[in-house]
């Protein structure tokens, strides 16, 4: 497809907070809040004001609803979002993802969003045993995953995503690989499998802090095996350090499967991105941007004419350099030569080859003829590669 001048300045990504929860997870330091229907009436009507103000400035390639729970929305309110996109002179959008969580799939709302517009599903699981998923603070059962996924599927969504978590206070390896192997066995396209992060002020980390727990490190290190054995067995790989795609072209040489998540390698690649929504950040032409934090506030701005931003910053060049070199380094595909230069107007074997060379010798990466990329123990090893980018160029 040929795009015109002014569709070549448009950004191409746009990602839409959707704060709301029923309940907030033990784990979870996204923000989010739990649902009150005259909030949630004012947020859309703000959503919906905001995204008009941006419609110009961007022609989403992909487009990425995340939370919170989006799937938690009414029928009606999806409504109002889908049609006011679809007033835009957007096209087609080639990736556009809604995440879901098991309890509040419908098959009403399943169809709704299919015939909207949106071809991909982002499912939250974390696990398949009903005593991880209590003691995670999750409001879905077991029986719920398998009732949404035939729906979806009924629903005629062909690229699915599946969320897993590992290294769960409590968690066996034998729970970890019975999960593994009754997610994998639906048939999703996609599968994202995240090591338990313990985020400052979530149940989870005080829990931890209280002596409630321990963190095995053996054992989550041999999770994280199971993962990459399981996947590879059913035909995954593995592009991004939690992130596992099937692939169906004959020639995958730019090691990016053809599942992958489109929008988020946009974010791994520094690409350029709007944000809407509280909480929603953004990437737009040098400057980083934040939404503000508070629904109500940013309903109340986005009201008054404006985007209920609360920061603005200017990035300088060699920083977005550092970060490019870094987020680069948690995919397989790692720092591609010809695009890095490109971009930066230089090779990044000029800045960084001793410190390189120093990741092969570690047995962390590899030099390739077109580019530097992580090994499989490399991407175990992902945000200390990431750091000596970011902290050489910070």
């Amino acid at each position: 497809m040929i795009l015109s001048p002014k569709e070549e300045s448009q950004v191409g990504s746009l990602y839409v907070h959707v704060p709301f929860c029923s309940h907030k997870c033990e784990y979870c330091a996204f923000y989010s809040e739990l649902l009150k229907p005259d909030v949630v009436e004012g947020y859309v009507s703000a959503l919906c004001k905001e995204l008009a103000m941006v419609s110009s400035m961007v022609r989403p390639r992909t487009l990425f609803f995340g939370g919170g729970t989006p799937s938690i929305l009414s029928l009606a309110q999806w409504e109002r979002i889908l049609s006011t996109i679809h007033r835009f002179e957007w096209g087609e959008i080639a990736e556009w993802t809604v995440e879901c969580n098991p309890s509040t799939v419908s098959r009403e709302k399943a169809n709704l969003l299919k015939q909207g517009g949106v071809n991909r599903i982002s499912m939250g699981i974390q696990s398949m045993e009903e005593e991880l998923l209590q003691k995670l603070g999750r409001i879905h059962s077991r029986e719920q995953v398998f009732r949404s996924y035939d729906i979806l599927r009924e629903a005629g969504f062909e690229n699915v995503n599946l969320d897993l978590m590992f290294g769960i206070p409590g968690q066996t390896l034998a729970q970890w690989r019975r999960s593994l192997r009754e997610i994998i066995g639906l048939g999703p396209e996609h599968l994202s499998a995240y090591e338990v992060i313990y985020e400052e002020d979530t149940p989870l980390f005080h829990q931890l802090k209280a002596g409630e727990f321990d963190v095995d490190e053996d054992a989550i290190e041999e999770m994280y095996e199971a993962l990459l054995e399981e996947s590879a067995l059913h035909g995954f790989v593995q592009y991004e350090v939690a992130n596992f795609a099937k692939e169906i072209r004959k020639d995958s040489s730019d090691r990016v499967p053809s599942h992958a998540c489109r929008h988020n390698i946009n974010y791994w690649r520094c690409g350029d991105y709007y944000g809407a929504g509280p909480a929603a950040s953004e990437w737009v032409a040098g400057m980083r941007n934040q939404h503000i934090a508070n629904t109500e506030i940013y309903s109340q701005q986005v009201g008054q004419g404006q985007r209920g931003l609360s920061s603005s910053e200017a990035v300088h060049p060699s920083t977005r350099l550092g970060e490019a070199a870094a987020f680069s380094m948690r995919m397989n595909a790692g720092i591609d030569f010809a695009a890095f230069k490109g971009r930066f107007g230089m090779h990044p074997k000029s800045l960084w080859e001793s410190q390189m060379n120093l990741m092969v010798d570690q047995g962390w990466a590899l030099w390739e003829p077109t580019c530097f990329r992580p090994t499989t123990q490399g991407l175990r090893f992902a945000d200390a590669i990431g750091a000596e980018f970011v902290h050489l160029e910070g």
